[in-house]
């Protein structure tokens, strides 16, 4: 991004267009059985949208766990965003861990696509709220 155009809104955008690559790219992966590369790219897409609510606050921080944590005290628990969608998040975080570290995890194709599904939910609902901000 140029120095000379940044804004935070236009670092939010930037942050939501990278999880929507990252939903593209779970996706591809789905589409051809790389169900373990998916899971990664859709928690990616999750973690980058929750990181373009936080741009607008320039709230960052170096540890996924607190980039979570803050946004379900700051986000779910206001009510910003629903409550249902902590649940999905956190599932997505351990499916994405198991998928990356767990050398005996066989994910399947239903909970991958459950994965996928959750980061659309989470775009949708981070664009409408980004909207309601500019």
């Amino acid at each position: 991004m140029d120095r000379d155009e940044f804004t935070i809104e236009k670092f939010a955008k930037y942050r939501l267009e990278r999880a929507k690559q990252d939903l593209s790219d779970a996706e591809f992966n789905y589409k051809n059985n790389r169900f373990l590369n998916a899971n990664n790219r859709a928690y990616y897409s999750i973690f980058h949208a929750i990181r373009a609510v936080l741009a607008l606050e320039q709230k960052d921080f170096k540890r996924h766990k607190d980039v979570l944590a803050y946004f379900n005290q700051h986000y779910i628990k206001t009510e910003i965003f629903p409550k249902n969608i902590s649940r999905k998040i956190s599932q997505a975080k351990s499916i994405r861990e198991d998928s990356d570290y767990d050398d005996e995890y066989k994910p399947n194709a239903e909970e991958t696509q459950n994965q996928i599904e959750t980061a659309r939910e989470l775009i949708s609902l981070v664009e409408k709220y980004l909207e309601s901000k500019s």
